[in-house]
């Protein structure tokens, strides 16, 4: 199958960017999207020509490194897929797909679809741990956990920081990140001892990063690789109101 490409090409963060027209003759429909971008740098290098900078990626929808729009959407039309699993199959023969780097100022732009997302582990550093020591993994199952609470952590838990949340938002909020790692450890008893300083301290760092806040809009939840919930949202709220009043 042929697949033609409009691409954003950007040799760095100081210079303006365009997109750029590419055309993949031997496309297969069997090809993950990051798959085809590794054919067309071939052809590139084949012909002298500056390979497209993307990030490399799992291939398994775990490191989230893949994050591309594509055809304007994070990650992708296929719901619950992140772009290394994104499969040509589910294009047609001759389509044009438009593929661009998030879009966010927390996010800068490194090179052509390369954005620098070191401000979710910035994020992260401020309050995503715990410092209580569990023991070996039979001392932490030991720890008597309600089964909805381990659920809904272990669902928040599956956030893989790969960023469309904040790329989707009209506001680039990093809302539902922060909330995932948030809610995740607020529902376990090992997170209760930084519970409270957790949520300030990661909503500061959040506001710090130049995010925006959150307006409900709901696309994070739409385009999040793993179906995380707005709920984990409420819930980030509900905690921090908790930390300033109480």
């Amino acid at each position: 199958m042929k697949i033609n490409l409009k691409i954003w090409r950007q040799p760095n963060s100081e210079s303006p960017g365009t997109l750029v027209k590419y055309s993949v003759p031997n496309a297969h429909p069997d090809m993950s999207f990051i798959e085809l971008l590794d054919v067309l740098n071939e052809q590139l290098i084949k012909n002298n020509q500056e390979p497209v900078a993307f990030d490399s990626d799992c291939g398994e929808g775990i490191c989230g490194s893949c994050g591309l729009m594509i055809n304007g959407v994070a990650h992708g039309e296929q719901k619950q897929t992140a772009v290394c699993q994104l499969h040509l199959r589910t294009f047609q023969d001759g389509d044009t797909i438009t593929v661009e780097p998030w879009r966010a100022k927390a996010f800068p732009i490194v090179k052509d679809l390369v954005v620098d997302r070191s401000a979710f582990d910035r994020i992260v550093a401020t309050g995503g741990f715990i410092s209580v020591n569990t023991g070996a993994a039979p001392d932490a199952n030991s720890l008597p956990v309600v089964k909805e609470n381990s659920d809904r952590a272990f669902d928040y838990a599956a956030c893989i920081g790969c960023g469309a949340c904040v790329a989707a938002c009209p506001n680039a909020s990093a809302s539902l990140f922060t909330a995932a790692k948030i809610s995740h450890l607020a529902l376990l008893p090992q997170g209760n001892p930084e519970r409270k300083q957790r949520v300030l301290n990661m909503t500061a760092q959040m506001k710090t990063e130049g995010f925006g806040d959150c307006s409900n809009h709901g696309e994070c939840e739409a385009v999040c690789p793993k179906g995380i919930s707005l709920d984990a949202i409420a819930s980030m709220r509900r905690e921090y109101l908790k930390a300033v009043f109480s």
